[in-house]
């Protein structure tokens, strides 16, 4: 569970932080509602699995699992009907030492499946941008000494 709210976290960052006014569920809509967020998301994880830079977090992650949780996640943030009940992210990743790089490299991926799903540019921005302030729940901070490494 905790490497599907590494997921959902990491999608974030690819905007900035500032998180835009609500408009209703034109963002569900724009994505085709709760099936069209089930086909990106379904898409997501296999890729998340494979790629040599993310694999790592999801390899004991029951992968059904993770998609009905991020098609939750995103239809609630999407103005969707929905409402995740899934772990709080910071919770979730407290202990999984996730760096920026490889919070951007989900967020890449993340953005190869908005691709392939025919997501419109502005739909997979939005939903970033309402992704992003889980950023700092995500990310494990970087302490001084660990800086200057």
């Amino acid at each position: 569970m905790r490497t599907a709210l590494f997921l959902i976290g990491s999608l974030a960052c690819a905007v900035a932080l500032a998180q835009p006014p609500r408009d209703g569920d034109a963002l569900y809509q724009a994505w085709g509602g709760k099936a069209g967020i089930q086909a990106v998301m379904t898409d997501f994880v296999p890729r998340l699995v494979a790629d040599p830079r993310t694999a790592p977090f999801f390899k004991a992650t029951n992968r059904e699992h993770l998609v009905t949780q991020l098609t939750e996640q995103l239809c609630q943030e999407s103005g969707g009907p929905c409402t995740y009940r899934g772990v709080p992210m910071k919770l979730a990743h407290q202990d999984l030492d996730i760096s920026r790089r490889d919070f951007n490299a989900l967020v890449e991926i993340l953005q190869q499946s908005m691709d392939a799903r025919g997501i419109p540019f502005a739909a997979q921005n939005g939903m970033l941008a309402r992704l992003a302030p889980m950023h700092r729940d995500i990310v494990t901070p970087v302490s001084d000494s660990q800086q200057g490494r």
